[in-house]
């Protein structure tokens, strides 16, 4: 007997789904990321406080906007990966606790990553903490609007054969929440302050292991409050 192979995404069984976020969420790069932006500041002569402040709530070209506008936003953004990349070669990384035994745990094709840096940055993070990659992972090269944007987690959910309605989304930051909630799929936040609209919160990634994994198999817990 022949079996066709089509171009269709085939779905697994009846089950739910995770995506991550990573910088924040699944690895610890805050100190790093600060490390980055001082360097970055320090070579075009500005404020490395003031850079650091805006680049924690917008995306590189915006920030090149509103801390260096008489400079190349390009030639901003070619130094900025240098250093992104140098970093990731020599820089010290850790991932949150819980993390390496929650991805090992999660059913294949079930999870996926949601990142707004580059899979290159990402694959060499996860290989200097040891925490398997998935096969789907959604970078800033993958999409034109990234977040707060939903399209990036519309399309890890698109890329796993998932509804929106079946996702369940992790993040730490404000824009990642929008994005996730814009999606139209359940938002919890961890390791961070709680940010307006999470569906839940933990201080902790560790503190929502056993939430995720019961989510991931299709076993709704009696703490979680219903999405709206």
């Amino acid at each position: 007997m022949i079996t066709s192979v089509t171009s269709e995404i085939v779905r697994p069984p009846a089950g739910k789904y995770v995506l991550f976020d990573v910088d924040g969420t699944l690895i610890d790069a805050v100190d790093n990321q600060r490390r980055v932006w001082e360097a970055w500041a320090t070579r075009y002569e500005v404020d490395p406080r003031q850079v650091h402040r805006v680049a924690l709530r917008t995306r590189p070209m915006e920030t090149f906007a509103t801390v260096a506008p008489d400079r190349d936003p390009r030639e901003c953004l070619a130094a900025l990966h240098e250093l992104e990349d140098e970093d990731v070669r020599s820089g010290v990384y850790g991932a949150f606790e819980g993390a390496a035994e929650l991805l090992a745990a999660l059913p294949a094709r079930r999870w996926a990553l949601v990142t707004s840096n580059y899979e290159h940055r990402v694959r060499g993070r996860f290989a200097r903490t040891g925490l398997p990659v998935p096969e789907v992972l959604v970078d800033a090269a993958a999409v034109e609007e990234g977040k707060p944007s939903p399209v990036p987690y519309l399309l890890a959910a698109k890329l796993l054969g998932a509804e929106p309605a079946d996702c369940l989304v992790v993040e730490d930051a404000p824009s990642g929440v929008e994005a996730g909630l814009r999606a139209g799929m359940t938002v919890w936040g961890v390791n961070a302050p709680e940010v307006d609209g999470v569906h839940r919160h933990f201080g902790s990634l560790s503190e929502a292991v056993p939430e995720i994994l019961a989510f991931a198999v299709g076993e709704r817990s009696a703490a979680v409050r219903p999405v709206d």
